[in-house]
C-alpha cells in the first residue's frame, strides 16, 4: 500500500511542475478557444437576430404604430408632401382608437371608402415580380411606398354633425357654428376662399374629412360625388398620424387644434370644471395615502 502511494508522487509532480513551467501557455490557448466560440456564436446567432427584429417590426407595424410617407400636397403645410421637397413621414399610432373614435382635429390615415376614386397615394406599379415583392416588404417596415388606397386628413366633423361651407367670411360651419381653422394654408396660384356646398348630415359611425391645403385636397366634399357619400367609416380609419420623423428638421408633433373648441365651447365656468374635480379630489387622496401609510408603519412595529 505505501509503494503503491509512493509511486503516484513523483508521477504528480512532473505535471505540477509542467504546469508551472508553462503557465502562459495554456492560459493563451484557452483565451484563443473562448474568442473563437464567442466570434462563432455570434455568427450563428445574427441569423436569430435578424428574423427576430424584422417579425418584432412587422408585429409593430401591424398593430401598434406605422411610418407613411406622404407624398400628396392636400396636408401643407402641416405635412409636407410636395413636388421638388423632401416628403414627411409620419408616425400613425393604432393604439388610440381602439380605446377612442376620433375626434374633430384629429389627422387620421384611413381606407378610402368604395365612394372614393380619386386617391392621395398614386404609386406605380413595378413590372418587375422581384421589385414589387422587396417594394411590399419595404412597405411592410414603413420605408417603402405607402397602399395607394390610404388618405391622410384632418376630422372637421363626427356622426350625428351638420357640415356646410361657408359662412360670409368663408369659414366652415358645423351645427350652425363657424369653425377655428389657424391651420388652414392656401397654396399659391389657387383661390384662396373655400367653394360652397349645401348642409350634410354625417352619418352616425362616419367622419367628414378635409385636407389643411384647403383649395387642393380630395376630400369629403368632392369624393363619391360630395354629400354623404363623401362620409369616411370610422371603420376605415387605420390610426392617427402623431409625430414627423422624417427629415430630421422637421422633427415635431402634429397640430391637433380642434377647430370646434371655440366656435362649440363651454361656458367659462365649464371648462374650469376639470381643475376644479381634480383640486377637490386630492384632498381624499392624499388622505388616504397617509393612512396607508399609517397603517404600514404600525405593522412594521408590530413585527419587530
Amino acid at each position: 500500500m505505501a509503494d503503491v502511494m509512493r509511486s503516484n508522487g513523483p508521477e504528480e509532480e512532473p505535471r505540477e511542475g509542467a504546469a508551472a513551467e508553462h503557465p502562459e501557455g495554456d492560459g493563451g490557448r484557452s483565451r484563443g478557444r473562448r474568442s473563437r466560440e464567442r466570434k462563432g456564436s455570434f455568427w450563428r446567432e445574427l441569423p436569430i437576430l435578424i428574423v427576430t427584429a424584422l417579425v418584432l417590426t412587422i408585429v409593430i407595424q401591424a398593430f401598434l404604430a406605422r411610418v407613411y410617407v406622404i407624398p400628396s400636397q392636400s396636408m401643407e403645410q402641416t405635412l409636407h408632401g410636395c413636388d421638388g421637397c423632401q416628403n414627411d413621414r409620419v408616425l400613425v399610432d393604432k393604439i388610440s382608437y381602439r380605446f377612442t373614435d376620433p375626434e374633430p382635429g384629429d389627422v387620421v390615415v384611413f381606407r378610402g371608402p368604395e365612394t372614393w376614386g380619386q386617391n392621395d397615394f398614386q404609386v406605380a406599379e413595378p413590372s418587375n415580380p422581384v421589385v414589387g415583392f422587396l417594394q411590399g416588404a419595404m412597405s411592410l417596415v414603413g420605408f417603402g411606398s405607402p397602399d395607394e388606397k390610404d388618405f391622410v386628413k384632418r376630422v372637421m366633423a363626427t356622426g350625428g354633425q351638420t357640415v356646410e361651407c361657408c359662412d360670409d367670411q368663408n369659414r366652415m360651419i358645423v351645427d350652425g357654428k363657424p369653425l377655428n381653422e389657424p391651420y388652414i394654408y392656401w397654396e399659391p396660384g389657387r383661390p384662396d376662399t373655400q367653394p360652397d356646398f349645401a348642409p350634410v348630415t354625417v352619418p352616425p359611425g362616419y367622419l367628414w374629412v378635409q385636407g389643411d391645403n384647403r383649395n387642393d385636397s380630395s376630400d369629403s366634399r368632392f369624393q363619391g360625388g360630395g354629400g354623404v357619400n363623401g362620409a369616411v367609416p370610422v371603420d376605415n380609419v387605420i390610426g392617427k398620424a402623431q409625430v414627423i420623423v422624417l427629415p430630421p428638421q422637421r422633427w415635431q408633433s402634429i397640430s391637433e387644434t380642434n377647430p370646434q373648441a371655440d366656435a362649440l365651447g363651454a361656458p367659462a365656468w365649464q371648462a374650469g370644471l376639470p381643475a376644479g374635480v381634480g383640486f377637490a379630489a386630492a384632498f381624499p387622496v392624499l388622505w388616504m395615502g397617509r393612512r396607508f401609510s399609517a397603517v404600514i408603519r404600525q405593522h412594521r412595529q408590530e413585527r419587530h
